[in-house]
């Protein structure tokens, strides 16, 4: 599969589902590249989150879907982990790196299959938020700020730690702990990926990891910008739960394979 196509694939299904699409990419270089080091692949992964992010949060914003006030909160949680992140992967060698990988996408896959079902939405009078998309569609919902900058600490570092973006833990996090309808959340959280990957980029930029990868980096972020329109326009007509549901599979099945790979 070439670079180009490879983005196309990342760009779509990471904007549908909200997780930026570095969860896809990242078990994909680990499992094209075995002896490449951990930051160089984080940094592929990371740029091209960032480019998908960037599409999916412009197309996001036009269908009005995105919680702009939760989604700044989020980010200036996230970022100081962020940047912790993108440094500390430089400590990580393959060894360690592939199975904490294929670890966190396992319990990530726990959490989405163990709660299908979008919990219902508040009481009429009980929701503090109201929000309106371009074609009409409403959301009255009771979001956890607080709690969701608490949330955003974490994934912020293990997100940039590990290259998959943080979508795939916020996700979950934003629909079942925070108050936000499943639609709304994936939204959301591409607004937030796009701050955080920005800045773990930005590191690993300054860092002088990111420059010698930029021949892979360039096709698969362009193909991945032309995904995540894609991505975005098939989430209209998506139930929430099989979002979540096709997450949850996808991320089981990659991470027991990263778990029984041998490093070279």
């Amino acid at each position: 599969m070439g670079y180009g196509a490879l983005g196309v694939v990342v760009g779509m299904f990471g904007t549908l589902i909200g997780a930026g699409g570095g969860f896809v990419l990242i078990p994909v270089l680990v499992f094209l590249d075995p002896d490449e080091p951990a930051a160089n692949l984080t940094a592929i992964s990371l740029a091209v989150v960032c480019a998908n992010s960037l599409s999916g949060t412009w197309a996001y914003a036009r269908q009005g879907r995105i919680d702009w006030r939760s989604a700044l909160l989020f980010s200036l949680a996230g970022l100081p982990g962020s940047i912790l992140g993108a440094w500390t992967t430089h400590v990580l060698d393959r060894a360690r790196f592939d199975p904490l990988l294929g670890i966190t996408l396992i319990l990530a896959a726990i959490v989405v299959l163990g709660r299908q079902r979008e919990p219902a939405p508040p009481a009429p009078g009980q929701a503090t938020r109201h929000l309106r998309e371009r074609d009409g569609t409403e959301h009255r919902y009771r979001p956890r700020v607080g709690r969701g900058m608490l949330v955003s600490v974490a994934v912020g570092w293990l997100s940039s730690l590990l290259g998959i973006g943080g979508g795939i833990l916020h996700v979950p996090a934003m629909v079942y702990l925070l108050g936000f309808p499943a639609h709304v959340a994936t939204a959301t959280s591409h607004a937030v990926l796009a701050l955080l990957s920005l800045a773990a980029v930005c590191v690993h930029a300054a860092d002088g990891t990111l420059a010698p990868v930029l021949p892979r980096v360039l096709p698969i972020g362009a193909g991945a910008l032309l995904g995540a329109q894609v991505g975005a326009r098939l989430s209209r007509r998506v139930q929430p739960r099989w979002i979540l549901r096709g997450l949850g599979f996808a991320l089981v099945a990659v991470g027991i394979r990263l778990l029984f790979m041998r490093p070279r």
